[in-house]
């Protein structure tokens, strides 16, 4: 076990704990009754800090939440991770180790009549004297779980009594803080992020998961991996799986990993095809596309099919790819991200996906060329400041007697009577320095490019001379 810390100034000292200190002797095994009753991940939760695993970069010697503790000022927090890892256990043994009275609530059940009982009953706890009451004078740590689900009018509700004290506020959210919470909110706290769990610390749940029923888990090697990784990260799913395996009758035949697949349901992957993962895989794919990795690309894109994404959306972003990243160095790669869509749209899923997958190999293994991507967008901020100028005269159709008088068409070349079919006239607007929008790069089909418009350019200042 690691040594205890000594307890800053001000702060209360964690209740003793042997169960899940790490080289602590294993616990006995469980007794029928109200305790044996409890759920295992409830019966296995940490202690102290210390038994808390895998946020080690909030909770080792040198983490973010050690040094606030030892400094003995404890913020309002904002704790964002995935699903089982641990952000419940770490508010309610923050507000223990720093003597605050912890509150629980749910923003799911939870509405703004709540928040003031809430609210009322830390003021007048901080303002009672000490006749009779236990938390008399104490702060309040109060825990919000799935706080992003509070409305913006909600949660400026918070705003006043984090400001001034009246709570210690920890938010806890599966969701990017950046866009679920508000701005004037997150200004008042700090974001901790919390990891998925690591093979590491799930292998060492599921450990104290053996010691707690006093026997080991009925699995081979092969599928205790198999285990671990049905958890996905998530710690709590990890040890409601341990405690399914630990109900069969002892003695049984250690489980390969295909009779545990046959046993037990694999967690879904976390997707949320409307929030932040949704944007996370599909940027994966796309930078692995651009970083000419046919693998990763391939793996990304599996991922979100995986994840239910329809792949509809993924076809039409590979699509945008073909023009923004590949360009004009392989000209056919927009044709076969469109031909790709058609095909899914024909076949469907999943043999339309094999189609897609051939996409997603081709523009990963294409040249690539943002030339024509940076073309655009220097001619649209061009198009926006130069507003309303007129096309030069020689080039505007005359279909009345009055244009052509005013010399609309007057002077026009054409292309296919001059030499090497190139005129090489202005088509800007009159007084408009010349800009170059477009620079082909040297890979792929551009090379060629890049030659002709640089013989075009040659040719018009010879004849424009």
């Amino acid at each position: 076990m690691a040594a205890r810390r000594p307890s800053a100034p001000g702060f209360a000292e964690p209740a003793p704990t042997d169960l899940f200190g790490g080289d602590a002797p294993p616990a006995p095994p469980s007794q029928p009754g109200p305790e044996g009753a409890r759920p295992l991940a409830d019966r296995l939760r940490p202690a102290s800090l210390e038994a808390v695993v895998g946020q080690d970069h909030m909770l080792g010697p040198e983490g973010a939440l050690s040094r606030m503790l030892a400094r003995g000022s404890l913020a309002s927090l904002i704790l964002w991770g995935p699903p089982g890892v641990g952000k419940t256990t770490i508010a309610r043994l923050l507000a223990e180790r720093a003597g605050l009275v912890f509150v629980q609530i749910s923003a799911v059940f939870s509405g703004v009549a709540d928040l003031k009982r809430v609210f009322d009953d830390s003021r007048q706890r901080r303002r009672a004297t000490a006749r009779g009451v236990a938390s008399a004078g104490q702060g309040t740590l109060l825990f919000v779980d799935e706080i992003h689900r509070f409305n913006r009018a909600q949660q400026d509700g918070f705003l006043p009594v984090v400001e001034d004290g009246t709570v210690t506020l920890i938010g806890a959210t599966t969701e990017n803080p950046s866009f679920a919470l508000n701005g004037a909110l997150l200004s008042r706290c700090q974001v901790m992020v919390l990891r998925r769990l690591d093979d590491a610390a799930l292998d060492l749940l599921l450990r104290r998961a053996e010691a707690e029923a006093g026997r080991a888990l009925p699995l081979d090697e092969a599928a205790r991996t198999a285990l671990r990784a049905m958890a996905d990260g998530d710690g709590r799913y990890l040890l409601n799986l341990a405690e399914q395996l630990l109900a069969l009758p002892a003695g049984e035949a250690p489980l390969d990993p295909a009779a545990l697949a046959d046993l037990l349901a694999r967690r879904a992957a976390l997707y949320d095809k409307d929030r932040e993962e949704h944007f996370n895989l599909i940027s994966a794919l796309h930078k692995s596309l651009r970083g000419s990795d046919p693998d990763a690309a391939l793996y990304w894109f599996a991922r979100m099919l995986q994840g239910g994404e329809d792949p509809r959306y993924i076809a039409r972003r590979l699509c945008r790819f073909a023009s923004e990243d590949v360009g004009m160095a392989d000209p056919r790669a927009l044709q076969i991200a469109l031909a790709g869509w058609e095909a899914y749209e024909r076949m469907g899923s999943p043999e339309g996906e094999l189609a897609l997958a051939q996409v997603v190999v081709h523009l990963a293994t294409a040249p690539r060329s943002n030339a024509l991507y940076a073309a655009f967008g220097a001619a649209m901020r061009s198009a926006k400041e130069t507003g309303s100028l007129m096309p030069p005269a020689h080039i505007l159709n005359a279909p009345t007697k009055l244009m052509k008088e005013i010399g609309y068409g007057a002077g026009y070349a054409y292309d296919h009577d001059e030499a090497e079919g190139f005129s090489g006239q202005n088509y800007f607007p009159d007084g408009m320095p010349r800009p170059r929008f477009y620079s082909p790069t040297d890979r792929g089909q551009e090379a060629a490019i890049g030659e002709r418009l640089a013989r075009l350019a040659q040719l018009r200042r010879q004849r424009r001379g």
